[in-house]
């Protein structure tokens, strides 16, 4: 496979929205930051965002390049089968579209969808309870978690009506055996949405890894986690870390607004 590494930013900006641009710099950010935190596997799993605008288009990751090569100028832009609709010198991976196409087509809300096969997040999905409440970083995840059983490399599109009815009107979901995904309304939603994912399983983990018995969170507590969350972000959510993030790529990892 020919992999080149960037696409010429000014070209592919002149031929876009400015709607689209910014969701291109948003989106390569994500990915960036995936890498930052070491949630990516290689060049595998993928973050897709939707193209503003009345057409089903969407944005997601060149097949061959690793997260932290990703920008804004070198994301796919393709429809809802996979197929490229501008032209891009890079190539997709269709099979990894499978499970986003799904959750895009179904959810009307779901601006992007972000997937890892993060290493605490894949050990949590193995146990039988999966995810337990444990931590305060566990009640927002529970409040909005639903989970999928594991049928193989998300291949086949015979799949996506029974990962559909799973993921219902939740925000997280959990791949059993497999990794962690989620749903915003933004890509800053999902990605703020995914490192409280992660960062509950890492607890989990480390919880039980310590072999003390475990101390459960109330469930009356989980209830109230949705309306705390809009208390403590002042109605701005999982989207309101979102500006720090970019300044703290801006200083690590620049480049990705290219």
């Amino acid at each position: 496979m020919n992999i080149q590494v960037a696409e010429t930013p000014s070209r592919v900006r002149a031929q876009v929205s400015p709607e689209e641009w910014e969701q291109r710099v948003n989106l390569a950010a994500c990915y960036r930051l995936v890498a930052l935190y070491g949630w990516d596997d290689l060049i595998f799993t993928h973050i897709s965002a939707r193209v503003p605008g009345p057409e089903h288009h969407f944005l997601i990751n060149p097949y061959g390049l690793m997260f932290n090569e990703i920008t804004a100028s070198n994301l796919v832009k393709i429809d809802l089968d996979g197929k490229k609709v501008a032209d891009s010198p890079y190539d997709i991976n269709p099979a990894g579209f499978t499970i986003h196409s799904a959750v895009h087509a179904a959810r009307e809300d779901a601006n992007c969808v972000l997937h890892v096969h993060s290493v605490n997040g894949v050990a949590v999905s193995a146990q039988e309870e999966g995810v337990l409440p444990l931590s305060q970083h566990s009640i927002f995840v529970l409040s909005s978690l639903a989970y999928h059983d594991y049928e193989g490399v998300a291949l086949e599109a015979d799949e996506k009506p029974r990962l559909v009815r799973d993921l219902g009107d939740k925000r997280f979901l959990m791949l059993r055996n497999h990794g962690l995904l989620t749903v915003g309304r933004s890509v800053a939603e999902a990605f703020v949405a995914m490192y409280f994912f992660e960062t509950t399983c890492m607890m989990q983990v480390r919880a039980m890894a310590g072999g003390a018995p475990l101390r459960r969170i109330s469930q009356t507590i989980i209830e109230g986690a949705q309306r705390q969350m809009e208390v403590v972000t002042r109605g701005a959510g999982f989207g309101l870390a979102w500006p720090a993030l970019l300044r703290r790529l801006n200083t690590a990892a620049a480049g990705y607004d290219a």
